[in-house]
């Protein structure tokens, strides 16, 4: 682990930081940036084994679907590495209970269910045909391109969304969804990069994001870095800072996206999708296509993951809460496909949002 001095004035000039990247060959680890310590610290965590890292998708250690279904893809190959130079039946035993114990960190996001499966169909498609080692590298070789194909649809995103931006308006945000949460550019912020690189001044609403502050400690931080003017309001502040007129579009990511189009996104996202219609505002949903699972035709069928009490009562290690209080503290929420002016992806924008103008922008992009 390392860790570099604190974080506290902006800079413009700061190579762009990664997520996330794999270090060495069949035998290297996974370093990633642990965002509980930001924005204070800037610290690296080297996975080295299945544990460290399932733990750290638990932890929120590194969060945002996108970025932990890359973790994911490259966590198959630290599982692998004790069988090696085992027979393909230890291997493929190996590949199935690490794929299935890093399918139990959280459920809700869709990417990490399907960079699990993508990495067991392209070990399936070589069975029989090389050796476990050349077998671990060949799935090596697929998590670098699920790595870097997240980095191209990042930015194709963002060229799309940035046309939906205009000069001098004010965009609101929930949560994360900067290059944090990929493998560099972000999702629902990449049309603010993407923007803010073409030329256009933006001014930024960040909201908190009850109760783990993602928005406060995250998407300030990384707007900072980028030099992009941003103002951090208190999640309770929305509507009146929208019927002030100081909001034009809202853009928040995903998690998972259901055939029909509703959205579970982190909790608080539905809130404020409802208050974006009350003022007639713009509410956008930015994710890559990984996050579409066209196997749920509504959003009623998406798991809700429920997180300890403990981050409610006791939020960053100070009580706040009196002993035996009652907690219901669900992860996300579920935006309904009507409230969504338009869902952004490396495709291009879907509006209005339903089953079918989905499937047509998928089924045409392959």
């Amino acid at each position: 682990m390392t860790v570099s001095a604190p974080q506290s004035t902006p800079s413009t000039n700061r190579p762009v930081i990664q997520t996330l990247h794999w270090e060495g060959g069949l035998d290297g680890h996974l370093r990633l940036i642990d965002q509980t310590r930001l924005p204070l610290e800037l610290v690296e965590i080297e996975c080295r084994n299945v544990e460290t890292l399932w733990a750290a998708i638990r932890q929120l250690q590194i969060r945002g679907a996108p970025a932990i279904g890359i973790a994911a893809a490259y966590g198959v190959c630290l599982g692998l590495q004790p069988v090696l130079d085992a027979d393909e039946t230890t291997f493929f035993l190996q590949l199935e209970k690490t794929a299935a114990h890093l399918a139990s960190s959280r459920p809700t996001a869709v990417n990490l269910f399907w960079a699990l499966d993508r990495m067991k169909r392209a070990a399936a498609k070589l069975r029989g045909k090389c050796s476990p080692r050349q077998l671990a590298a060949a799935l090596l070789a697929e998590a670098n391109a699920i790595w870097e194909a997240d980095r191209a649809m990042c930015r194709a995103i963002g060229q799309h969304g940035a046309v939906l931006l205009a000069e001098g308006q004010g965009v609101r945000t929930h949560c994360n969804a900067g290059a944090l949460v990929t493998a560099e550019y972000g999702t629902a912020l990449a049309p603010v990069f993407a923007a803010h690189e073409s030329g256009k001044q933006l001014h930024v609403y960040v909201d908190e994001t009850r109760p783990l502050l993602q928005g406060a400690r995250l998407t300030a931080w990384e707007l900072q870095q980028r030099g992009i003017d941003a103002t951090l309001i208190c999640d309770s502040m929305a509507a009146q800072v929208m019927r002030e007129g100081r909001i034009q579009a809202v853009m928040v990511g995903a998690d998972r996206i259901a055939a029909n189009g509703d959205t579970a996104n982190k909790i608080g996202t539905y809130g404020v999708a409802l208050l974006a219609a009350a003022h007639e505002i713009p509410f956008y949903v930015v994710a890559p296509s990984s996050t579409f699972d066209l196997s749920l035709t509504s959003g009623e069928k998406i798991p809700i993951e429920q997180r300890p009490g403990e981050e409610i009562t006791h939020g960053f290690g100070r009580q706040t809460a009196p002993d035996g209080i009652k907690v219901y503290n669900p992860a996300f929420d579920v935006t309904p496909a009507k409230l969504i002016h338009g869902i952004v992806c490396e495709h291009g924008i879907i509006p209005p949002v339903n089953s079918e103008r989905i499937s047509a922008m998928l089924s045409c992009k392959g």
